[in-house]
Parts: C-alpha cells; structure tokens; sequence
C-alpha cells in the first residue's frame, strides 16, 4: 500500500472534524444546531458537492431512527409500557438490592425497543413512588436505572442510535450488516454486568441524597400540594350488608370522603365519578380521596375493606390516565352565581371537585351547595382527557398546564401486532432494516393507534438532524483521504497491532469522545 500524503483538504477535514467536537464540548449552540452548519460549511470549503452533503437524510440510518421513534410512541400512546412497568414495580419489594435488580432488567428490556430517554422517562414516577414508600434516597435508584436503559440499548440492533448507525456505515462499505438480534450476546453481557457493578458497588460509590418523604418529594407544580386537608387515594371494597342510604355526598360531607369513582360488585358498571346522590351498594368497590385517618373513620362506620394494594382501579386511576387539578372560575364564567350542585358538576363534566378555595380559605364537604364567585379556585380529579376538554372552554382557568398526554388504550392490542409485525419482518424476510421498522410505524398510523401529527411530534428531530449532519462529514474524511491517512498513521504507530489491541484502542478512542460529546457525534 502505497504511503499517503497529506493534502489541503484533509487538513481541511481535520479542521472542520476540530471545530465540530469543540463546539459540542462547550455547547455554544445546540449540537444540531453544529450538524446543520457542517452540512453547509463542506460544499462551501470544496470538500463535497451540493447533492452529497444532504445526502444524510436520505440514509438507512436517520430512517431506522425515525421508525423506532413512532412505534416506541405508539406502544407508549397506549400504555402498553406502563401496564408492564406498574405491576412489576410493585413486585420489587423494599429491599434496595431487589429494587435496583428488578427495575434495571425491566427498563434494559424496554429500553432495546425503545429509545432509552423515553424509556427511562416512564420510570421517573415509578421511582420517585418506590423511593418515598422504601425509604431509599432516589439517587441510589437514579444512576442504576439511568445506566441499564443505556446498555439495554445494546441488546437488539434497533435500541441504539450508534448501533443503527454503524450497520448503515456496514452496508455503504459493503459489509454484510447486523441482523436484530447479532448484538444480544453482547447487549446482555454489559447488562448484567451493569447491573452486578451496581449490586455489589454501588452502596460504596452511590450518593446518599435525602431520603424522600411526602413533602420533600413533592412536584411544587403538583396542586394537592397546596391542599393538606384532601389527603390521598384509597381504595374500598363495601360489605355484603351496609348502610341502604349510604351515598357519595354522606361520605363527603360527614366524613370528608371524597368517591371519585365506582364500580358495582358485578364488575359490569364503572363510574368516574358517581354522581353525589349515587347510592354504594353492597360488595361494590369505591376509590376514595380523603386523610387516612377519615378514610380508616369511615370504612369502620360502614364495614368497608380497605384494598391494599389497590387494585380494581390501579390501571384506570393510574397517573398515566387521570390526576389531580386546579381550576380558577373567571368573572365570565357562565358558572360564577351556580352551585356545584346546580351545574351538575359531576354529572355533565365527569370531574370529582375536591375542594372550594375562597379568600384564604378552603372548604373540602358540602361542595355541591357553594355557589360560585369570581376568583374561587377549584381542586377536582379527573381523567387528563376530561380535564383538556375542559380547558378549551373559557369556564375555568386552570392554573397548571394540563399537558398531560392522553392515552389511547384502546388500541393497545393493535400497537402489539404492529410492533410484532416490524419484528417479524426484520428477523424472517430479506428487506433492509428502515423497510421494516417504517412497516411497522406506517401500520401504526394507518390503524389509528396514532396520528400523523402525534408521530411527527414525537420524533426527535434533534437527533434526525445529528444523525444527517454528520453523516456527510464521514463521507468528506473518505472521499479527500483523510480517513485513510489517518488509518496509515495509526497502524504505522502501532507496527501491526494484534486485532486485541486495535479493538481497544477503538474503545477507548471512542468511550473518550463520548465523555465530551454525544454518542452519535462519538461514531
């Protein structure tokens, strides 16, 4: 092999290479931002044609990325994932070494379909809940969950950003690419070895932190906040014989028990909420707001069990599908002069109110006689989907972004046989991997798991960008020579290095770069 020498254009590369992992090291502009301006500084230096360096967009790789996105969208648009992640968060117990195992093997899973930021977002309320409940200060549980959704990106071909990455640079240099699962003997090994780092090192080398407790722990924006006397929620199941006049508002008002819903013995009827003049029937199950000590008050007046832990209205009541809110009533609201009662709050809304706050005061029984005036702010629960609908109206003035994503059960089986169906293409059928991942996310949209608009809005287009432009700046180092020269340089250092050696010094090169910059930007 003839020697290389060196030309103003590698130097050029080398320059443009210099700058780019520079600016992402201090981060003076987005890293996209800096992808963006590589695209158009290599035609204006000479170092690529016009039609080359977009050429980016149009690769295997941004295409996979994209794919992945909307159909790890969709499986969390119909809470698929949460289903999973609820019942095997309540399975992990209260020991430290229990939580910390069954969390980051759950989040690896989930997170080699997924992308590993939206993966580790589904776990934060999780976490947060599991922490304050244990004891266990959250930072313990943040960096072992945070690491096993990184390396559960390395478990299949199509959890990672750089693994689809490199399987496209594979194919342009003509290499026979990954299949999915190539990489799974690896993904696995690093997982557990992860995982057994934090196990057995990580009460040495994790911070303490606090200790979460209820007030501590709190979200600031979280409205209950601000109410001490509403309490939390519970579940109860009535007894075969009980009070026949026991309804909804003699909870609230005697007890300062608010039902916000209801669900008959036979398991036929749901109601959220049950109107306040609904009767609780026999072996019926209510969930409840209320202090502890009320709810225990009136469970013993009437027999009822108390659930723990829940579970007739866990799915339904999750944090996922309903919460709590705060809603101002402005001088034009058609409610200013109403009662509750009057506007059949309950009935016409589907909303629980839970509080009246009035000139520094706040009034939690007898809800449905206080007639509304301008200024009065209301707490109510209810399901995010009601809570925007809502908002659209000029009635109430919420006063916390109701920005909750509404979730579409409905279709979960349909997101399955999707995300099955791109799986399937993937392993069994000769297509290029972007083929069938894009298959799979097209089904999405077609059967209305999601819209076209929800999948554009859930792509990050940040790393779309990256990804494309970078991807011309590797292919400026191959067209002018400076990759090879570089090569020649480093295997002339080295004196033929053992294939032990040369994959080290790639790790290490490349674990180094990803220290300063993000991983894509390392590849």
């Amino acid at each position: 092999m003839q020697p290389l020498s060196l030309t103003g254009d590698m130097i050029l590369v080398f320059l443009v290479i210099a700058v780019v992992i520079f600016l992402f090291i201090v981060e003076w502009v987005r890293v996209d931002v800096v992808a963006i301006l590589t695209m158009v500084a290599l035609p204006i230096l000479g170092l690529l044609e016009g039609r080359e360096t977009f050429s980016g967009f149009g690769s295997t790789a941004v295409i996979s990325i994209i794919a992945v996105i909307i159909l790890g969208r969709g499986l969390d648009h119909t809470g698929v994932i949460g289903r999973v992640v609820r019942p095997l968060a309540n399975l992990a117990g209260r020991l430290q070494s229990s939580i910390i195992m069954t969390l980051s093997v759950m989040i690896a899973c989930i997170s080699s379909v997924m992308q590993n930021i939206g993966a580790a977002a589904l776990f934060l309320p999780a976490l947060r809940r599991i922490s304050r409940d244990s004891r266990i200060p959250l930072p313990k549980l943040l960096m072992p969950v945070g690491s096993a959704a990184i390396l559960g990106g390395t478990i299949t071909l199509v959890g990672s950003s750089p693994l689809i990455m490199l399987n496209d640079l594979l194919e342009y240099h003509g290499l026979p690419p990954f299949h999915l699962f190539s990489v799974t003997p690896i993904g696995l090994a690093l997982v557990a070895t992860g995982i057994a780092y934090f196990l057995f090192m990580g009460r040495h080398l994790l911070p303490s932190g606090e200790e979460e407790n209820g007030e501590s722990s709190g979200d600031l924006s979280e409205p209950s906040l601000y109410y001490s006397g509403i309490g939390k929620l519970f579940e109860l199941t009535l007894p075969e014989r009980t009070d026949p006049t026991l309804t909804v508002s003699k909870l609230c008002d005697n007890f300062l028990v608010h039902t916000v819903a209801l669900r008959s013995h036979d398991g036929r009827t749901k109601l959220f909420p049950p109107d306040r003049d609904q009767l609780l029937l026999p072996r019926s199950t209510i969930a409840v707001y209320g202090p502890e000590g009320k709810v225990e008050e009136a469970a013993a007046a009437f027999g009822m069990k108390r659930n723990e832990p829940p579970g007739v209205f866990e799915s339904d009541l999750s944090s996922d599908i309903s919460g709590v809110a705060e809603a101002v009533v402005p001088p034009h609201s058609k409610f200013v002069g109403k009662s509750l009662q009057e506007i059949r709050f309950r009935h016409n809304h589907l909303l629980a109110p839970l509080a009246v706050y009035r000139s520094d005061k706040v009034q939690y029984t007898n809800l449905g006689e206080v007639v509304l005036r301008p200024g009065d702010a209301i707490l109510m629960h209810g399901t995010w989907e009601r809570f925007q609908q809502l908002n659209h109206g000029n009635d109430l003035l919420f006063s916390h972004p109701i920005d909750h994503e509404v979730l579409n059960p409905k279709k979960a089986g349909v997101a399955l046989l999707c995300f099955a169906l791109a799986t399937a293409l993937v392993v069994f059928s000769d297509l290029s991997l972007p083929v069938c991942l894009m298959a799979g996310a097209l089904g999405m949209i077609l059967t209305g798991v999601i819209t076209i608009e929800e999948a554009y809005r859930g792509v990050d287009w940040r790393t779309v960008f990256l990804l494309a432009g970078l991807i011309p700046l590797g292919l400026a180092a191959e067209k002018t020579g400076a990759a090879a020269w570089l090569a020649q340089q480093i295997l002339g250092w080295l004196h033929e290095p053992s294939p032990f050696l040369l994959l080290f010094l790639v790790g290490v090169l490349s674990t180094v770069f990803s220290l300063v910059v993000s991983n894509v930007g390392a590849i």
